[in-house]
């Protein structure tokens, strides 16, 4: 009953192993032609490669492994889980002998670090993937949302540009500064055309205080502090009169230009230029002061006008010395023209001179001659001509007779090689060609020899498999002695309940045979005798079976102290067996180090 349960827990958690394995992803696990061994491991296998961990382990699965293999997988995986922090601990053969109820908790980890590290890597992968598409690609909702986009902040620099302010008015240079901040923003305020009223609700000290600060002298009036608001409305567009009357207008009309506007227009950055617009900006700031000389004083007009002459002057100074540079540079000129003009004329008469003795010979001489000269001379230089086109002519049928002649030497040489290398050629080929068929048999040959000496290998348990069969032994001994000592106990105990029930059977016999005949035997005196012999008689056989089972009992008693001294005895001689093996290992491992070490010497 106990194996059946227990077969029956391994078979539940298989199935629930299988079922987590398939949940994850591992479908191999639904076939059925593979054993139980196959799919769990191969499942395990498929999560640790799934969980993405440098480990550096080659965890090769293959199906139907031989049993060395199946031991060095199963060694692997267990020396790979603590590496990957699991916290169930598991031994290889555990899963060799398809402990399952160990199992589970592995698989059941494996399983969901095989999950979170596929969502964490799919995350990563989907994010990646988008970002590669949206390097190439567009969906129709990003081109209508640039399209809107441009069209947006198209339309908002348009509208920008259109509203954007405009100044109105510049501080001249002249211009009394403004000390206190409010001054100072309302005048900013002014120069755009805003007009706004001062704020009233600064302290009476600091209306005065700027009042006294903004106003000039000339309006000494306008000090005192207003009463009541027609004053201060006075006070204010006082303030702003004084305000605009060191300001200069800008390109407020048409027909207007102000000397930023002038600069632009030209472009160019030369002093003459710089000139001009500056000239330009003090005619029109003259101009402006001369409509508005109600609000200039008759010092500062002059100031004004006694600027602008100096400047004229220096700019006349400045325009005499270039003129004279200019004339100086125009006289040198002229000076060095003269020369090489007569330079021109002297030669011009030699070559009059010459051509002049040149007619006179001809004129002298008879014009068949000249004619025939004449002639002469060019019928020389054709021919001269002529000459040169035949030389390269005759070059180029040269050039083209020698390549002919190459060409067939070349021909006729490479006839009588080409059949020659041709056959060489086919002699190497066959003759590596049977070489490499009797290295390929040879070869064949080979690796048959090495298939069987493999087979064979495979055939013998390694250390390790011997190892391992050596533990499993161990771990069948331990549990067939456990069993048969289970067994043995219930054997005695069943042997020890049957002799109770005997006994107790006989002793209610007994007791019964004696309730039956004790009236019958208390009737009469003879028959009381002989029912008190009887049970003399019944009391001595149970001293007897008493006796006997105490002999019985000394007797398994010194059995069971002989089998104690032998047992001692064989714990000893295994102990002094372990100590034998350990230092005949030891002196095995000196003798390999010796011998290492002769070796290395004799080499």
């Amino acid at each position: 009953q106990v194996e059946t349960r227990e077969d029956e827990e391994q078979n539940i958690k298989l199935t629930e192993i299988l079922e987590l394995l398939v949940a994850a992803g591992y479908f191999r696990a639904r076939i059925k032609g593979l054993s139980p061994f196959d799919k769990v491991v191969g499942g395990m296998t498929w999560c640790i490669t799934t969980c993405s961990v440098d480990i550096d382990v080659d965890l090769l699965f293959q199906e139907n492994s031989t049993i060395g293999q199946k031991i060095a997988l199963t060694e692997k995986i267990v020396s790979v889980l603590p590496k990957m922090k699991c916290p169930h601990r598991l031994e290889p053969h555990q899963i060799q002998g398809l402990d399952f109820i160990h199992i589970f908790p592995v698989v059941q980890w494996l399983v969901k670090r095989a999950i979170e590290t596929r969502e964490e890597m799919g995350d990563y992968i989907r994010s990646y993937s988008i970002s590669q598409f949206q390097k190439t690609h567009r969906l129709p909702e990003d081109d209508e949302f640039m399209q809107r986009k441009e069209n947006a902040i198209k339309t908002v620099t348009d509208i920008f540009e259109v509203y954007k302010p405009q100044r109105k008015y510049k501080r001249q240079k002249g211009a009394e500064e403004l000390l206190d901040e409010e001054s100072k923003v309302h005048a900013t305020l002014l120069e755009y055309g805003r007009r706004y009223g001062f704020s009233r609700q600064a302290g009476k000290t600091e209306q005065a205080e700027d009042k006294k600060i903004a106003l000039p002298s000339g309006l000494a009036a306008a000090k005192a502090e207003p009463c009541d608001e027609d004053d201060l409305q006075a006070a204010e567009e006082l303030r702003i009169k004084t305000l605009m009357t060191g300001m200069a207008a800008m390109a407020t009309e048409e027909g207007k230009l102000t000397a930023s506007t002038v600069g632009q227009i030209v472009g160019l950055q030369s002093d003459e230029i710089k000139q001009i617009v500056s000239e330009y900006a003090e005619k029109q700031s003259e101009l402006s002061a001369e409509e508005r000389p109600e609000r200039l004083g008759a010092a500062q007009q002059h100031r004004r006008k006694m600027t602008s002459l100096n400047k004229q002057i220096l700019h006349k100074t400045r325009l005499l010395e270039e003129l004279q540079a200019k004339c100086a540079d125009l006289q040198a000129k002229c000076t060095e023209a003269k020369k090489t003009l007569t330079e021109v004329k002297s030669q011009g008469e030699k070559l009059d001179k010459e051509l002049a003795a040149l007619e006179t010979i001809e004129a002298q001489a008879d014009s068949s001659i000249l004619q025939s000269l004449r002639a002469l001379v060019a019928m020389n230089e054709n021919l001269k001509s002529q000459e040169q086109e035949f030389k390269a002519h005759c070059r180029e049928e040269m050039e083209r007779l020698q390549q002919n002649i190459d060409n067939l030497k070349a021909e006729a040489v490479e006839n009588g090689e080409e059949q020659e290398t041709n056959k060489i050629i086919e002699q190497q080929y066959k003759t590596e060609k049977e070489k490499l068929q009797k290295i390929r048999l040879l070869l064949a040959r080979r690796n048959r020899e090495i298939a069987i000496l493999q087979r064979k290998i495979d055939e013998v348990p390694s250390r390790a498999e011997l190892t391992q069969y050596q533990k499993r032994f161990i771990e069948l001994y331990s549990q067939v002695s456990a069993t048969h000592k289970e067994t043995k106990q219930f054997f005695t105990l069943y042997n020890t309940l049957d002799d109770k029930k005997v006994y107790l059977e006989k002793e209610v016999n007994l007791l019964n045979s004696i309730h039956d005949h004790f009236h019958q035997a208390m009737a009469s005196s003879g028959s009381r005798e002989q029912f008190l012999r009887q049970m003399e008689q019944i009391v001595e056989g149970i001293k007897q079976n008493r006796m006997k089972m105490e002999k019985k009992k000394q007797e398994n008693k010194m059995r069971r102290d002989q089998l104690n001294d032998e047992y001692l005895e064989l714990l000893e001689k295994q102990r002094l067996y372990f100590k034998t093996v350990k230092e005949f290992k030891e002196e095995c491992r000196k003798n390999e180090m010796l011998l290492s070490k002769l070796k290395a010497s004799s080499s």
